[in-house]
């Protein structure tokens, strides 16, 4: 790995990541590419040359999340835990730099018909699916946004398209530009990706980008060389009115391997500062 794909970001940019980091798994069964004791210093090499501002992070176990912030440095905190109702398992933190973003109000709701019990699971995935939302101010520019951090089920599609219209009618709902990042486990015009983009509220980050930064890589490698041809599965998203000026999937290798099954997903964006969605609208 030489350099970064995208590094850190000067105000009025802000760098976003998202990140399905690969649950940690170790012992003798465990192929040597998904052990985390060896993909752990590799993640963090990364995170430390890419240094996002803000990074949604999936499939988090409490002690990945304390090597994440580890790489990340003393300015870096996150909000959310694990998925499950005593709040262990995998988790989709929202990780930030407190020298640039002011963390205003946060909440972890549950994909499920009753979003606020912890562990509940409906629409037919087996295991507890999770969002986490932020809002947040820039302290470089007085711009405040909202940040939703999610990680769709990889078995049903109606889990996946019940999820989307969830985050979508979540993002609408509120007055602030928002920014949505996640492992949606659904590639572009797949009927989760539709539902998430019905009534044009939220757009593809990837396909609003001034300049790609890489080319439009798979984002699902398996520890594989990636491949073109492959399905975007990881995705940021945002309102119309958010500026993204550049964007880029990150198939970079260090010290000869990729430190998840899954790339990162990376954007450069501005964020408007003043006035709400629904003012800009309005003129």
């Amino acid at each position: 790995m030489t350099g970064a794909l995208i590094g850190p970001a000067l105000a009025p940019d802000l760098h976003v990541m998202t990140y399905n980091i690969r649950r940690r798994m170790d012992g003798p069964l465990v192929r040597p590419a998904d052990r985390w004791r060896e993909r752990e210093p590799r993640m963090q090499r990364l995170l430390r040359a890419e240094t996002p501002s803000v990074l949604g992070a999936q499939e988090v176990l409490p002690g990945q999340a304390t090597a994440l912030l580890a790489a990340l440095g003393t300015a870096y905190r996150l909000v959310g835990h694990g998925r499950d109702r005593d709040g262990q398992g995998e988790g989709c933190p929202i990780l930030y730099d407190t020298g640039r973003l002011e963390l205003l109000a946060w909440e972890q709701n549950a994909l499920s018909d009753t979003p606020r019990a912890s562990g509940s699971r409906s629409w037919g995935n087996l295991a507890p699916r999770i969002a986490v939302s932020a809002e947040f101010r820039d302290l470089a520019t007085g711009a405040r946004f909202l940040h939703v951090n999610t990680h769709f089920d990889h078995l049903s599609r109606r889990s996946r398209v019940r999820s989307a219209e969830h985050i979508r009618r979540r993002v609408v709902a509120q007055p602030l530009p928002a920014i949505v990042t996640g492992d949606l486990n659904a590639d572009a015009g797949s009927p989760p990706l539709r539902e998430l983009f019905a009534d044009d509220g939220l757009v593809d980050a990837w396909a609003a980008a001034s300049e790609h930064v890489s080319a439009p890589w798979g984002t699902f490698g398996s520890y594989r060389t990636p491949r073109r041809d492959a399905r975007r599965i990881d995705w940021i998203v945002v309102t119309p009115g958010i500026t993204v000026r550049a964007a880029g999937i990150n198939a970079r290798r260090v010290d000869g391997r990729w430190p998840s099954d899954h790339l990162p997903v990376q954007a450069i964006v501005r964020i408007p500062a003043g006035r709400t969605r629904a003012e800009r609208t309005t003129g």
